[in-house]
């Protein structure tokens, strides 16, 4: 793998960067690379069981405990340590836990609620206090399990953190599998811990720079499927999709405004790659640089008065400021002889990239509030495409492991990291998607909160 923003440019001109990869799977499987000791100490006990049948099959206190373990932001007790099994605040022996070091502690259960359905209680206590901070309930199908589970997490981050978790999330990445004619793109939606992959596009031509629409519902894309580069939109409940751009040389890097309004992207139909903004209402074009440097990879600070794009204009890689109404770009990173692909933090003070120093490329990110202060949050040596997650806590990168391409999970901190792999092929292009609005059905029939699938499009002849 080479730098991304050398992949860009070369890929446009021939689409030979991909490593040859073998299998039929777009489940990414996870394995925790690394932990961190300090952080706040929780306990999840496993949720009683209290049906007549058999247990559902997803046990939602496990995926609330790993969701919470691979924030950064808790040590989890690791089941095996669990002495006691309360499944109600009135059952916990708060001394057992003060004994056990542990600040929180998250009960619950699960009974039958009719109709196949589950009906899940579940507690979040203060361990030193011996106060409740919250109870809930929610009812579920048994394919809403997981869902389930995530929402939980969310509520327990919010209200230790103070901020909104990102476990009820999804992600996007482009899986590549097969050998030369046979093979297959794909672009991939599943859930932030790479569960419940649903396959949104398939191709033999190449697919990238995946960027999820703010309301979630529509991602853009680039895809060769015509022979050349054009930037597609596509509804991921229907599958209806448009072509937003396909000119001339280079459509690429698509990035929505933070209100969705307006598409920035990188072309070249002028001669040389520039960045411009579309207004997706009307299909007007704005363009905002006017260089003979490579300008691609736009992002948007989150007021979307302003962008971050990456431009050779002074030698080499470097990010720089444009405001979105137009005027002179201003050069924002200076450390590192390798500065590209920017992904913006939700409160724009924080800027993760890629860094290059001599062949190390690594993902590195930037505090605007400490005077540019920086830090590494992975180890090398060929690491792209950074994508926070929508609250700021975590971020996606691709990273080569050996021969083959693969995703990390990592809290911002670079402390905790996941590795989510493709079993037989590469995996890359990571996109974290926005925050989905909690459940309507909290307390209601489980069928207010059905999922609707996500609707696949075939191009050529997969």
């Amino acid at each position: 793998m080479m730098p991304l923003f050398k992949r860009l440019l070369s890929s446009f001109l021939l689409f030979a960067l991909a490593v040859p990869a073998w299998g039929q799977q777009d489940t990414l499987h996870i394995t925790v690379a690394n932990g961190i000791a300090s952080a706040t100490p929780i306990v999840v006990v496993p949720f009683h069981n209290e049906t007549v049948g058999p247990p559902p099959t997803t046990d939602v206190s496990r995926i609330v405990r790993m969701d919470l373990a691979r924030s950064g932001r808790f040590r989890v007790l690791d089941q095996a340590d669990i002495v006691e099994y309360p499944s109600r605040g009135n059952e916990i022996k708060f001394a057992t836990w003060k004994l056990l070091n542990q600040d929180y502690i998250v009960v619950g259960h699960v009974k039958d609620a009719g109709q196949g359905a589950y009906q899940i209680g579940y507690e979040l206590w203060n361990v030193n206090t011996g106060k409740q901070l919250f109870a809930g309930t929610y009812l579920a199908d048994a394919n809403q399990m997981r869902d389930a589970a995530h929402q939980i997490a969310d509520r327990i981050y919010q209200q230790i953190i103070g901020v909104p978790g990102a476990f009820y999330t999804r992600i996007a990445y482009i899986t590549v599998v097969g050998v030369g004619k046979h093979t297959r793109y794909s672009l991939v939606v599943a859930d932030s811990d790479g569960y419940n992959p649903q396959v949104v596009v398939r191709s033999h031509e190449a697919l990238l720079s995946p960027a999820w629409a703010p309301n979630g519902k529509e991602l853009a894309y680039v895809s060769f499927e015509t022979g050349d580069s054009a930037i597609y939109i596509q509804n991921l409940a229907t599958g209806a999709r448009r072509q937003v751009s396909a000119r001339k040389g280079i459509n690429g890097a698509p990035a929505f405004s933070p209100d969705g309004t307006r598409l920035a992207m990188s072309l070249s139909y002028v001669g040389n790659p520039e960045i411009f903004i579309m207004d997706l209402a009307t299909g007007k074009l704005t363009r905002l640089t006017h260089n003979y440097s490579i300008d691609t990879e736009p992002a948007w600070m989150p007021d979307g008065k302003h962008l971050v794009f990456t431009s050779d204009r002074s030698g080499k890689p470097q990010l720089y400021e444009i405001p979105a109404n137009g005027g002179d770009p201003t050069r924002i990173t200076f450390q590192g002889s390798y500065n590209a692909d920017a992904s913006i933090g939700p409160k724009g003070n924080k800027i993760a990239m890629v860094q290059g120093n001599g062949n190390v490329y690594r993902i590195a990110v930037m505090d605007r509030s400490l005077n540019d202060q920086e830090h590494f949050v992975s180890p090398g040596d060929y690491d792209d495409s950074p994508s926070f997650a929508p609250n700021g806590s975590m971020l996606l990168y691709a990273a080569t492991d050996g021969l083959r391409n693969v995703l990390y999970a990592v809290s911002e901190d670079g402390k905790v990291r996941q590795r989510l792999v493709l079993p037989d092929g590469d995996v890359r292009g990571p996109a974290w998607g926005p925050l989905r609005k909690p459940w309507p059905c909290r307390q209601t029939a489980p069928s207010a909160c059905s999922k609707t699938p996500v609707a696949t499009t075939t191009t050529g002849n997969p």
